[in-house]
């Protein structure tokens, strides 16, 4: 045999033993595919199971409101079912940004998969899902377009908490090291104000109609900014890799809403409300901490302030975030109207959150 053919044949000879090794990676990395843990029948630490719980719950109460917003500004389509679209609403809210539409549409549906997944994995795993229908009972926005149907969360008496906004934009303050940081819209904070038209009433004076624009632009940032934490708090107290793989593929999600939404509450024009006085700033005119364009989270103070600055999610503190965020959606009005057996429910949902502890 020549030297051409001895280096071909052993060339051959090495191609069909890498395929061979290649066909037995692939196959097993296929099996690791097709068996997860949840197939396989795996049972689930207790501690993971009460954390799935609480972010199913918390996914429903996410789904639900950002149904009844796509309801009124979002594209009604099979995707995100129900309602018809209010025309004098959602060219309100364009005036925020020509796509509000769509991204409303695409936040509903991204938050209805999530609660639809876990919920399916918790079964697949021998455990219960999360079912809230029993409370759906608060009313409905009578403005057209609205769906006449019961529901989880109420947007239409909202207290909402703006100081994600310096909060991301500060280079020194952290709420992990209990550092409080000023609101961007004040007004928000101090009243109680529908970031949906709650009648035909609400569809004029036209600065009226656009405050409510404006207060749901900043209530989306506020949910989202949430969720964000949330899921970052919680993953440090899991056990399993499949649920950490989960709250990790999930998290950065709220994440990507968060940051689209604090970009466009940016445009909110600056009015006053001339039927309550509520005032949006021109925060264009405001310090570094307020600047619209500034929405890349600013390196900050983390763990110890020992540490150079670090840019992150912030909070991320794990002690207390189920209750901490639950308390938060309460103190902001979103549960307004709703029972004290629900109020029961999402309390216990999150002590059992919160007691976790990785394995």
């Amino acid at each position: 045999m020549s030297e051409q053919s001895e280096h071909l044949s052993s060339r051959r000879a090495f191609l069909a033993k890498g395929a061979t090794a290649g066909a037995l990676t692939f196959g097993a990395g296929r099996l690791l595919i097709d068996t997860p843990a949840a197939l396989a029948g795996e049972s689930l630490p207790a501690g993971d199971v009460a954390i799935l719980q609480f972010l199913a719950a918390a996914e429903l109460l996410e789904a639900d409101l950002w149904k009844q917003y796509n309801e009124l500004g979002g594209v009604q389509d099979g995707e995100v079912a129900g309602g018809s679209g209010n025309r004098a609403f959602t060219k309100a809210l364009s005036a925020i940004d020509e796509d509000m539409h769509q991204y409303i549409h695409d936040n509903a549906d991204d938050e209805q998969s999530h609660a639809d997944f876990i919920n399916a994995y918790l079964q697949a795993r021998g455990q219960q899902p999360i079912n809230l229908d029993k409370f759906r009972t608060l009313p409905s926005s009578k403005a057209t377009g609205a769906q006449q149907t019961g529901r989880l969360t109420n947007l239409m008496e909202l207290t909402v908490d703006t100081s994600y906004w310096t909060r991301y934009r500060s280079d020194s303050r952290n709420p992990d090291l209990g550092d409080a940081l000023p609101h961007a819209v004040p007004g928000l904070a101090a009243g109680k104000f529908p970031a949906i038209p709650r009648s035909d009433d609400d569809l004029e004076p036209h600065k009226h109609l656009q405050a409510i624009a404006n207060t749901a632009a900043f209530h989306f940032g506020a949910i989202e900014q949430g969720g964000t934490s949330l899921y970052a708090s919680l993953a440090q107290r899991v056990t399993d890799p499949e649920v950490l793989r989960i709250l990790l593929s999930i998290g950065p999600t709220e994440t990507m809403h968060f940051q689209t939404w604090q970009d466009k509450a940016g445009n909110a024009p600056p009015l006053t409300d001339p039927t309550n006085g509520l005032v949006f700033p021109d925060l264009k005119k405001g310090g570094e901490d307020l600047q619209p364009n500034r929405i890349m989270p600013e390196p900050t103070s983390f763990l110890d302030r020992k540490f150079p600055l670090c840019s992150i999610i912030r909070p991320t503190q794990t002690t207390g975030a189920a209750l901490g965020a639950a308390q938060g959606l309460v103190a902001s009005g979103l549960f307004a109207g709703q029972s004290q057996e629900f109020f029961a429910a999402v309390v216990a949902l999150a002590n059992a959150a919160d007691v976790a502890t990785r394995g």
